[in-house]
């Protein structure tokens, strides 16, 4: 598919480092199921992994988006997390993440399909200025997600992404009569006896309630180890393992155009899709082949990443499934995953 080297490869998928702009160009049309990336924010202050100001923001992401719409399948899903940003020196909110969602739509030729709202309870208090110091605002701890459809009805099975019943729910499903007569309720809805059928789980919003709380993954204990400098701007694994659950079938492809510690890579990988990589920054990308090396000895990951370090492209990780089968998060709903 690819006509580049990639730095690593797995039986399932590649990592490529490079400007997305340029690996993209190297896809065909309607070649990928879902596109799942968490792009540089528009920020006020520059990170360290790159961004650009907000003014410039819907400009600079544009033929991103131009590339992306290009190579999804008619029934393929591009997920877009944002997060929020203050304009400069003032306690008012940038715009930037929904002039991002009409530009998609109105330039782009998206389809909005759904927004969904990504609530990160561990988030500590930001920002630092209007929340700590003057205490004018609540801490911003929501990400916009925007999921687009390149049609009007992009591939979807809400049911391999149910979340756990409720206690209350529950009880229902086992004595329906207890808890109330079938009626028809004032807003018009039909609650009918079956009601209180099991369909194995309840339909999740679209707030998603994932605590970014990583603090002792093989990743980042790796990294700590070897003296290797972690992504600071990570989503946790449940995120994109929601819309990979929801959006694509075993063996479809998944790419993430900034693919960072490829978070989305490795989850991926882990539900049995093909994914594909693609990453700016070499030692980010070298260092996220710790996230495949569960259960390797500290001399085997050491060997590995000399090869990648000295230049070695192509490099193939072997003998990991089994070991990425162990990890439940992956396995599990987001509601199961999150506590929800």
């Amino acid at each position: 598919m690819m006509r580049s080297n990639p730095l690593y490869h797995t039986t399932r998928g590649q990592a490529y480092v490079g400007d997305s702009l340029e690996l993209l160009a190297e896809l065909p049309d309607n070649s990928i199921d879902l596109v799942m990336t968490s792009p540089p924010f528009a920020l006020r202050r520059k990170k360290t992994y790159g961004n650009v100001e907000e003014t410039e923001y819907v400009e600079w992401i544009k033929p991103f988006g131009r590339e992306v719409f290009r190579v999804l399948k008619e029934t393929g899903s591009f997920v877009l997390d944002l997060g929020g940003a203050y304009r400069s020196g003032i306690p008012s909110r940038s715009l930037y993440n929904f002039r991002v969602l009409l530009a998609f739509c109105d330039e782009l030729g998206f389809h909005l399909a759904e927004d969904f709202y990504w609530f990160n309870p561990a988030k500590l208090p930001s920002p630092i200025e209007w929340v700590n110091k003057r205490k004018i605002r609540a801490k911003d701890s929501v990400n916009t997600v925007w999921w687009f459809g390149k049609t009007e009805l992009p591939k979807a099975d809400v049911r391999k992404v149910l979340a756990p019943y409720s206690d209350r729910m529950k009880k229902l499903i086992e004595d329906p009569k207890s808890f109330y007569k079938p009626k028809k309720r004032p807003s018009g809805h039909d609650i009918s006896a079956g009601f209180g059928k099991d369909n194995g789980g309840a339909i999740p919003s679209n707030l998603l309630s994932i605590p970014n709380t990583d603090s002792n993954s093989n990743y980042l204990r790796l990294c700590k180890e070897l003296g290797w400098q972690r992504h600071p701007a990570r989503f946790p694994a449940e995120l994109p393992a929601f819309f990979i659950k929801m959006l694509t079938d075993e063996q479809d492809v998944v790419l993430d155009i900034f693919g960072g510690s490829n978070t989305t890579g490795f989850t991926a990988e882990s539900l049995n899709r093909k994914w594909l990589t693609f990453e700016i920054d070499r030692e980010y990308l070298a260092a996220s082949v710790f996230r495949f090396l569960e259960g390797y000895d500290l001399e085997e990951i050491q060997g590995i990443l000399g090869k990648i370090q000295d230049g070695q492209s192509n490099y193939f990780l072997g003998n990991i499934h089994g070991m990425l089968g162990k990890n439940p998060l992956l396995q599990d709903s987001v509601g199961e995953s999150n506590g929800g």
